[in-house]
C-alpha cells in the first residue's frame, strides 16, 4: 500500500473507529488485510500532524488537528472554482494555470486528493505542473479537474 492511501485510510479510521494508540491503528488495519509496522505508524502520525483529544470513554484518542478536519474534495472544487485560469497536458505532464497566488495551495489540495495517477506536484505562485504515471491518466486527470470548474 502506497503511503498516500495509507495517510487517508488512517484519516478515515480516526473517525469511523476510537483509536487510542499507535497499536489500535495497527490491529484495526490487520483486520482489513493491511500490513503494518508500529513504527510505520508512528511516522505517518508525524506526517498527518495528528493530535490526541479528549475520548468520552475518558483516556485520549487520535484526532486531526482543527486546521485540518475539512472535505478535501469540497475544498478542492471551490478553489478550482475560484482560481481556475485554464489547463493543457503534453504526454504524462498537466499544466494548470491559476490566478496568482493560488497554484501552490491547490496543488496541495489535488496531492490529498489521491487522483489516480498523480506521480507528484510542483507549485508556483500561479502555475502547477501536474506530473502523472502515464499519458492516459494525464487525460483523465485533465477531465477530472475540468469537471470541477
Amino acid at each position: 500500500m502506497k503511503k498516500k492511501e495509507r495517510h487517508q485510510l488512517l484519516k478515515e479510521l480516526i473517525q469511523e473507529h476510537v483509536i487510542e494508540k499507535q497499536e489500535d491503528f495497527v490491529r484495526v488495519l490487520e483486520e482489513k488485510g493491511i500490513e503494518v509496522t508500529q513504527a510505520t505508524i508512528s511516522r505517518d502520525i508525524k506526517e498527518l500532524h495528528l493530535v490526541k483529544v479528549p475520548a468520552q470513554t475518558g483516556g485520549y484518542r487520535y484526532s486531526l488537528p482543527p486546521d485540518i478536519q475539512f472535505d478535501t474534495a469540497k475544498k478542492l472544487e471551490r478553489l478550482i472554482k475560484d482560481a481556475f485560469v485554464s489547463i493543457d497536458y503534453q504526454d504524462y505532464f498537466l499544466v494548470l494555470k491559476t490566478i496568482p497566488g493560488n497554484a501552490y495551495a491547490l496543488g496541495k489540495l489535488i496531492e490529498s486528493s489521491n487522483f489516480d495517477g498523480v506521480f507528484g506536484t510542483i507549485a508556483g505562485d500561479d502555475t502547477i505542473l501536474i506530473i502523472c504515471r502515464s499519458a492516459t491518466a494525464a487525460n483523465q486527470i485533465q477531465d477530472q479537474l475540468l469537471s470541477l470548474v
